[in-house]
Formats: structure tokens, sequence, C-alpha cells
């Protein structure tokens, strides 16, 4: 199914008015259902985010919005202010019954507020880390949850970006995307073969710290202040391949004293991640 979509145009600015729409058969409503394949995200570039502060403040932040849906009789300032922002770019303002948002969210108790986003993602040719910076790769990692976790995660440490190492679970996911909480509005996102990623590692004079079995390092015990920094975690089963291991500058263990033998891949990289960044984070 080729979607439909179609490209902002620019407009003057305009009053809120939304245009009703009260049909699960309305063509605009079947291209916003469809993008629950990942299929149909990426032929039209876009995906959907759900929840009226999300959608506001990704507005805000300057994300490209194509369709703002939002739930009839609905009226708050916040509200008034996305709709009349998605049309002064030209987007589309649908206002909708309460079952046709819950056909497009999927959920017994759907948000109120969906918007439709341009997809932003990057070739990790393009990825220049600064001093100081964070950035995380992640190999193969396919559960969406700990994507749109770990992508939650590094926002709240203030990480620049992740790089998404060979086939991946798909940050635009409606899951995905739910699980970063609004994050992925905040945190680049790149992707890279593996051999696009090591040929890029080649150039990289910063750390690339990864977690291995054979790491010889406690992750504790490495100065991590004062360089570039990449974070490099394997994927759920498998861990790092030997390729990515041997591309680390140190590979490390977390010390564990219970029964467990391992930890969860989002639950790992944020014990990472909030040791890299220690020295970064203050209160207040």
């Amino acid at each position: 199914m080729k979607p439909r979509f179609q490209r902002p145009r620019p407009a003057a600015p305009v009053a809120p008015v939304s245009r009703v729409v009260t049909s699960l058969t309305n063509p605009l409503i079947k291209d916003i259902r469809a993008l629950e394949m990942r299929k149909v995200r990426q032929e039209a570039g876009l995906f959907i985010a759900e929840g009226l502060k999300l959608v506001a403040d990704a507005i805000e932040a300057g994300w490209p919005i194509r369709i703002l849906v939002h739930r009839s009789g609905e009226d708050k300032p916040m509200l008034a202010r996305a709709v009349r922002a998605t049309r002064q770019a030209g987007g589309e303002v649908l206002e909708v019954t309460g079952e046709i948002l819950e056909k497009l969210s999927r959920r017994d108790n759907p948000q109120t507020v969906i918007g439709v986003f341009e997809q932003r993602l990057e070739k990790v040719d393009s990825v220049k880390i600064a001093r100081d910076q964070i950035w995380i790769g992640l190999d193969r990692v396919r559960d969406p949850g700990n994507l749109g976790t770990i992508i939650r995660t590094a926002d709240a440490v203030g990480a620049e970006g992740i790089v998404l190492i060979g086939d991946t679970t798909d940050p635009f996911g409606i899951e995905a995307v739910r699980a970063t909480m609004g994050s992925i509005f905040n945190v680049r996102l790149a992707t890279a073969t593996p051999q696009a990623f090591l040929a890029w590692r080649k150039g990289f004079d910063g750390l690339v710290i990864g977690t291995h079995l054979s790491g010889t390092h406690d992750y504790r015990e490495v100065t991590y202040a004062g360089s570039p920094c990449l974070l490099l975690m394997g994927n759920e089963q498998q861990g790092l391949p030997d390729d990515l291991a041997a591309a680390c500058s140190h590979l490390v263990k977390i010390p564990m004293r219970g029964q467990a033998d391992s930890l969860n891949l989002a639950v790992a990289t944020g014990v990472m991640l909030f040791e890299i960044a220690r020295g970064q984070l203050k209160l207040g």
C-alpha cells in the first residue's frame, strides 16, 4: 500500500479550525492507520506520536508535523497553539471521534491528541562527536521497549545521539516511540551497517567502550571525562559480535552479586550511561 500523504505546503497564519472526520473509511484516516506497518512508515518517512504535551513539545522543538489529530470537543490552550502551529506550517488538522482515536492508537483508553511527524535519521558518516559528548551504538537491538527506554535514558543523561547498527527494530514504531516518553524528539538517531560503522570507527579517535563477557575492566575504573565517548552495546541475545568488540578501546564488565547472570539491555545501558556522564550530572 503506497501512502497518499501530501507534502506540507507553506501557509499564512490562520485561525485554529479543524477539519471534522467521523468515518474510519476516510482515506487519510486509513493512511494514518497504515503507519502501524514499518514498510509504510519507511515509504512515507513518517511516524505517529501520541499525547498533547508530547506533540506540543515536538512542535516547539521544530519537528516537522504533517498531521495533527484531536478528539472532538477538546478545548485547551495548548491544543489551540498546536493546531495553529500545524496549520501555519502547512499541515493538516483533523477533529475526530473517540472511536477513530482508539483505532489509530490501538488503545482502549487512547490519548486525545495524535501527531504524524516526519522521521529524522542520519547516516553514521555525518556523526561527529565533540569533546565530552556521549553517543551510543546499538548492535541489532530487537525489542522496541528496550530501544525506546534507551532513547529516554540517553536523553536523561544528555547524550547526543544513538547509532543503530545492522538490522534493528524501528525507532519510529508505535511501541518504541511510546517507550521514549517524548525523548525521540531530543536525541539524534543515525543508522549504519556493521561495515559502515567499522569504517567510521577508523576515523574516530575518542573512546569506544563496550560491555562484554571477556571484558577486563570494571566499568567504574575507566576514565571517561575529557574525551568524546561512544558506548557500544550488543543485542539482547548475543551481545557484541567479535568484529565490534575488537573495535572497542576498552571492554568492560558490570559487577553483579546475585544469581542473575546478565542484565536487561536497557538496564545495562542505563548503568553505563550514568557512569560515563557522572561528572556532568549535577543536582539543580
